[in-house]
């Protein structure tokens, strides 16, 4: 019973990777390789970041889902790079008006503040847009260390998290609610064990 129960799910994930490998990407890659001169405080650059993106939205089975895995490589080119011609990535293939969209959900506009931003891409927010920025955000807590970023920083960027991006994750992948979950617990873990540490020694004050 087993094995009749688990043939059906291995075929439709072999199904799913190979309407992957019909996903042409290169394009795309050729376009955010601009991002390569934007570097990141982590290190590295947003062309990179970008390919992380992709990564974690593969290592959720998005196989079959062409618009979310191209938008995912242009997800900051907008932002990092305003000066881009929307138009090349339209006329890319078939699919580059539904990520010009996408990419344009999650892109943050000139007169909004970050929480404006979030906020907007909660409520009004496609599914797509919703799974694009979490798997974003996913990338940025892995990346987000004390040795680039002030405690304080960490904490804010902890709360908005838990205020904005774990909600959007509520209306789309549960499991995406896991891993943001723990991935936020681990780093408000590690800022207590710095608060704790850097107290002085009631035994042994300095």
């Amino acid at each position: 019973m087993r094995i009749l129960y688990f043939y059906p799910f291995r075929m439709m994930l072999m199904t799913a990777l190979e309407s992957l490998r019909d996903i042409v990407l290169a394009p795309y890659i050729l376009k955010a390789t601009a991002l390569i001169s934007v570097h990141r405080d982590v290190g590295g650059n947003q062309f990179r970041h970008c390919f992380s993106t992709l990564g974690i939205l593969l290592d959720y089975k998005f196989f079959t889902d062409s618009v979310l895995l191209k938008a995912s490589l242009l997800h900051d080119l907008l932002e990092d790079m305003p000066e881009t011609q929307v138009d090349e990535i339209r006329w890319i293939d078939g699919d580059g008006t539904k990520v010009v969209e996408l990419v344009l959900e999650v892109t943050k506009r000139k007169d909004e503040t970050k929480e404006q931003y979030l906020q907007r891409v909660l409520e009004k927010g496609s599914g797509r847009a919703l799974l694009l920025k979490c798997a974003d955000r996913i990338s940025n807590l892995t990346d987000l260390h004390r040795d680039t970023h002030s405690e304080q920083k960490i904490s804010d960027y902890l709360d908005q998290t838990e205020k904005f991006v774990i909600p959007m994750a509520k209306k789309v992948n549960a499991d995406m609610v896991i891993e943001l979950s723990d991935l936020v617990a681990k780093r408000r873990r590690i800022l207590r064990l710095l608060k704790h540490k850097g107290k002085p020694d009631k035994k042994n004050p300095e």
